[in-house]
């Protein structure tokens, strides 16, 4: 058994990276169909849309470098 336990990295590392993309593109998806109906969003779902792309964005870079690199180093 390895350092931390009987991870599958590569299902993470997938997962990881799958699901992070889902979240960017429904952020961006929204923010463009907001503005392809020329609506103007509150504040607070502006801020939530573009937290969305961000989050999406970094799990997506560091979501296969930590569980596709990093950890399977360490074991």
């Amino acid at each position: 058994m390895g350092r931390y336990g009987d991870l599958n990295y590569q299902w993470w590392a997938k997962t990881g990276f799958l699901l992070s993309i889902a979240l960017f593109a429904i952020g961006a998806g929204a923010e463009l169909t907001a503005a392809a109906m020329h609506v103007t969003l509150p504040a607070w779902e502006n801020a939530l849309f573009v937290d969305m792309e961000i989050v999406g964005t970094l799990g997506a870079l560091l979501s296969p470098l930590v569980f596709g690199v990093i950890l399977p180093l360490t074991e």
